[in-house]
């Protein structure tokens, strides 16, 4: 069984590695994709948003609520795809830490 300070040694090293994962989510794209690729949205696995691309069709005015639909399904699109590749980046970064046996870190 593990003594104190090799268990707080872990909890640095854990700390750490947590840190670096995240920074590193900001590093993972991830594009967000609705009306068949009508409206693209880039985005890092963090959440920021990178770049938005609208297809010509739907600047006229008459397209205005189905572009408007459009961009908010694409960015919903993009967050889903940010958030499953932050949990496989944690998941990731918390399989190679050495933790006791069970011991899971709060995501």
């Amino acid at each position: 069984m593990p003594d104190f300070d090799e268990i707080l040694k872990m909890a640095q090293e854990a700390q750490n590695e947590l840190q670096k994962a995240q920074d590193n989510l900001d590093k993972v794209e991830v594009e967000g994709v609705s009306g068949g690729g009508l409206v693209k949205i880039r985005a890092t696995a963090k959440g920021r948003i990178l770049g938005v691309d609208i297809d010509e069709s739907l600047l006229s005015p008459s397209e205005k609520s189905m572009a408007e639909d459009l961009i908010a399904a694409a960015i919903n699109d993009a967050r889903s795809k940010a958030d499953a590749a932050a949990a496989a980046e944690m998941q990731k970064m918390q399989s190679s830490l050495p933790l006791p046996p069970g011991f899971k870190l709060p995501f």
